[in-house]
């Protein structure tokens, strides 16, 4: 065990997005999505900071205007979790320090799920960590619902789109649904950095296989609460009845 690390989220914006372009922007409430992301994360007692970092000055020039830390990062990342590393370097957090990569299309989210992905930084040996969630049979059929199985002590032995465990008996269905949040220790989402895709993470397009392959442990914790992503400008109504609800 170890004294609990400072913790930095991420937030990546980009304007570019084949089913909804300049996403970051839409309006919620009077504001753009990117600030009720950043609103919500900040809320979180461990985070020391959050950040949002774009490719668009579009909405590097919105954050400012709301007050919302942001950074300007290149065009031509592959990933999100690219953008993320680019990000932390320009803000120069220690190597022993923890990343949080937070999604951008998720005005709703809620800040104890930040505090359960965090959970197993108190452990020094954890480098990378990420959240599940319980889901039945009918909803884990879906290879757009990527599933996850772990170890006792929380390690996670595979993330697929296939329906794993596979059910020889069928006689439990139960599935834990995986949920796109990561925390890295800095020196972790370097060596990210540094590896090519993996013929796992092109197989089944899951970028997390790429650390799995070479060695690296993800630590999985199980959360009751779930996401409500902006995939697509019809999402927007959803996001705008939570918030109002709240």
């Amino acid at each position: 065990m170890s004294k609990f690390p400072e913790c930095h989220g991420i937030i990546p914006a980009r304007y570019e997005s084949s089913r909804f372009p300049g996403k970051p922007l839409a309006e919620i409430m009077g504001k753009p999505m990117f600030w009720h992301v950043y609103d919500r994360a900040k809320k979180c007692p461990q985070m020391s900071s959050v950040t949002l970092a774009t490719d668009d000055q579009r909405i590097f020039d919105a954050a400012q205007a709301h007050g919302v830390p942001v950074v300007m990062t290149a065009s031509d990342h592959q990933s999100g979790t690219d953008r993320v590393l680019e990000a932390a370097r320009k803000l120069d957090i220690d190597s022993d320090a923890v990343v949080v990569n937070i999604q951008g299309d998720e005005p709703c989210l809620e800040p104890d799920m930040l505090t359960d992905l965090l959970t197993p930084f108190e452990n020094c040996r954890v480098h990378v960590a990420t959240l599940a969630t319980a889901i039945g049979y009918e909803d884990a059929q879906s290879p757009d619902r990527v599933k996850v199985v772990r170890a006792k002590n929380g390690r996670a032995l595979y993330f697929s789109r296939s329906l794993v465990p596979f059910d020889r008996d069928e006689k439990v269905h139960g599935f834990l649904l995986h949920i796109g949040l990561y925390a890295f220790r800095m020196e972790a989402l370097m060596r990210f950095g540094e590896l090519d895709p993996s013929p796992l993470e092109q197989r089944e397009k899951l970028e997390q296989l790429r650390l799995l392959e070479d060695g690296i442990d993800i630590y999985v914790t199980e959360t009751r609460h779930t996401c409500h992503g902006v995939d697509r400008p019809e999402d927007l109504e959803k996001a705008k009845t939570i918030l109002e609800r709240e």
